[in-house]
């Protein structure tokens, strides 16, 4: 089933600001008060939707007023979309709510499942491509939709093992999902990159395969290295380094395919002080930049150059 759900109206008082293709960076309680007192130049905030499901307290009223100034992305790390329990309808409701109140512009959850019975791990642990995790994951998210009323990206999760048990590629399992619920994806070009080689497949091909006309935000992290049993290389998802060159690579390659998206710099583990983080978001924004550029001198290029245009189409012919 193909589902549209719309963002509801903004709040009352709060600008109504478009999550535009501009960096931005994951709003820490170490930042919030350089950021109201230096108001940096920065796309949108984003943060975790689980360290804001109370009642009150000083996140809330950090979050309050950093919202009144800038867009907001809420990514959510607890809802367990790809369980085979139940979702946790008052998580759910908590959800609801924080959407109710700050009205981000996006709101995403990751292709995982981080609970088993009555225990919750805290990681985000893989799935099977099959159509049973299918036909589970698709009734999960018509479910988040529906109770929200809020259309969700879906992100791609870095991955350290396949399954034996899998009968689709993540690409075509993620198109799946996406032309059955109507989701969007939230590509993580990271996971892409630690998935190709802990994996050993082409990183640049993995990209091509995903469902690109539907990518709402990009993520962008560093990872950290380790070898396996085998003493092979592993890559973890770490959200504790600067992108690495081989990312930032692989972001241009993306850039190149879909144009400027907004992008998210993600650090949750050793954090920088703010002026490092905020010059990371502003290299995101400059290759986003030069990308726009390329296309421009590209239309110009065209333009200019009718037996260009004329080969182009034979090309197509």
């Amino acid at each position: 089933m193909s589902n549209h759900f719309d963002t509801l109206s903004p709040t009352p008082g709060v600008p109504a600001l478009a999550l535009s293709a501009r960096a931005g960076v994951g709003l820490k309680p170490e930042h919030f008060q350089e950021i109201l007192a230096t108001q940096p130049d920065i796309g949108f905030f984003e943060v975790h939707a689980e360290n804001y499901m109370v009642p009150g307290g000083p996140f809330h009223h950090y979050l309050t007023r950093i919202r009144e100034s800038y867009p907001l992305s809420m990514h959510g790390v607890g809802l367990s979309i790809g369980a085979d329990a139940p979702l946790d309808t008052q998580h759910l409701n908590a959800l609801a709510a924080l959407l109710h109140r700050y009205q981000p512009q996006s709101f995403s959850e990751h292709l995982a499942w981080s609970t088993h019975g009555d225990t919750f791990f805290n990681d985000l642990l893989p799935l099977p491509y099959n159509t049973d995790t299918l036909q589970r994951v698709c009734n999960h998210i018509d479910q988040v939709q529906s109770h929200l009323r809020w259309r969700m990206l879906l992100e791609n999760p870095a991955t350290y093992v396949e399954f034996a048990a899998s009968t689709w590629d993540e690409a075509a399992f993620l198109t799946e999902v996406l032309r059955r619920t109507g989701c969007g994806l939230l590509l993580d070009v990271n996971n892409v990159h630690v998935g190709s080689v802990n994996h050993r497949y082409d990183p640049h091909a993995a990209i091509r395969a995903m469902p690109l006309a539907h990518v709402g935000e990009i993520h962008l992290a560093g990872f950290a290295t380790q070898t396996d049993g085998n003493g092979d290389v592993l890559l973890i998802d770490s959200h504790g380094a600067p992108v690495a060159p081989a990312v930032w690579e692989l972001y241009d390659y993306t850039l190149g395919l879909i144009g400027a998206k907004p992008t998210l710099l993600e650090r949750d583990n050793d954090i920088p002080d703010w002026p490092v983080l905020l010059a990371e978001a502003n290299l995101a924004q400059q290759h986003m930049k030069a990308s726009r550029r390329c296309d421009h001198l590209q239309d110009v290029h065209l333009k200019a150059s009718p037996q260009i245009k004329r080969s182009v189409k034979e090309v197509a012919v």
